[in-house]
């Protein structure tokens, strides 16, 4: 009987037995090359200012509101100014005539709010966004930050020029107080940098580009316009609350033009503006948190 022989260990895989690199643990002195920043909200302002002011859509936007702002605005002052004569403006100021720039250009400002977020909801972008910077919260954050302070630049510029030209072209008409050229200017401004941010903040809520602009438009126009076709004396009260309260109301009593003897007066339609906005926008908040991007 044969002994079985011993069997010789076979020799591993080339690949097996290529000696990787080996890699020696970083030691307590070492510093990472890659700096490393806590990020807070200023990073994710940065980032939000660099994407509203490199995409095509800022810039037709706010174009076509300045254009609208001051080519109807001075069209207006221009067929008033020649069609009237000394007195017949009564008491009216000339910084009344900037209303009707604003109350069209108001329109440009809402839809710029809806792209700045639901537009990244749109194209997906809003993963890679998210990504960057995980906290939600400080991501809309900072899209209210820098679409307001960019809303509330542009309609001051616009409105201010408009105001001054209108001063110097209608003689006819009285000179504005000091309260009345703050209204006319950074008040308007505040309250349609407002109106932008809700819009923003019923982009983040919707999600859809053209259902918020159209929710948005409905908000401005159908009041004035449901109530212009009130006719029944039952419907009184509530037409006369859709017209008080309408937005184009609100934007004339910036201009001392209400288009109603009572509801809100002086600086009233700002503090309705801040705090509709602030409810709406607080709801923006709480269902970012919640729902997936």
């Amino acid at each position: 009987m044969s002994t079985p022989q011993p069997q010789s260990p076979q020799a591993a895989p080339a690949w097996q037995a290529a000696p990787g690199p080996s890699y020696a643990p970083a030691g307590p002195g070492y510093t990472s090359p890659i700096p490393i920043v806590p990020t807070h909200l200023g990073h994710a302002v940065a980032s939000e200012w660099t994407k509203i002011r490199s995409v095509r859509s800022t810039m037709w936007t706010l174009g076509v509101f300045v254009l609208l702002v001051v080519g109807i605005g001075l069209l207006a002052g221009a067929v008033v100014s020649s069609s009237t004569s000394e007195g017949d403006l009564g008491d009216q100021t000339a910084l009344s005539f900037g209303f009707f720039g604003i109350l069209l250009g108001s329109m440009c400002i809402i839809t710029l709010g809806v792209l700045t977020t639901a537009s990244e909801y749109g194209t997906g972008m809003i993963r890679t966004t998210m990504v960057a910077c995980p906290s939600r919260g400080r991501v809309l954050a900072a899209k209210a930050v820098v679409f307001f302070a960019v809303a509330f630049v542009v309609t001051l510029l616009s409105a201010g020029f408009v105001a001054v030209v209108h001063v110097g072209m209608l003689d006819q008409a009285r000179r504005p107080t000091g309260e009345e050229w703050l209204k006319a200017t950074v008040g308007v401004s505040l309250y349609v940098a407002l109106l932008g941010l809700l819009s923003l903040a019923v982009g983040s809520i919707i999600r859809h580009s053209a259902g918020a602009i159209t929710i948005m438009i409905g908000v401005l126009l159908a009041p004035l316009v449901i109530a212009i076709f009130m006719f029944s004396s039952s419907l009184e009260k509530l037409r006369e609350a859709l017209f008080q309260y309408s937005i184009p109301n609100q934007l004339g009593v910036f201009y001392a033009a209400s288009l109603s003897e009572s509801g809100p007066s002086g600086w009233d339609p700002l503090w309705i503006a801040l705090g509709v906005t602030a409810v709406v926008l607080g709801a923006a908040f709480a269902l970012l948190e919640k729902r997936d991007v």
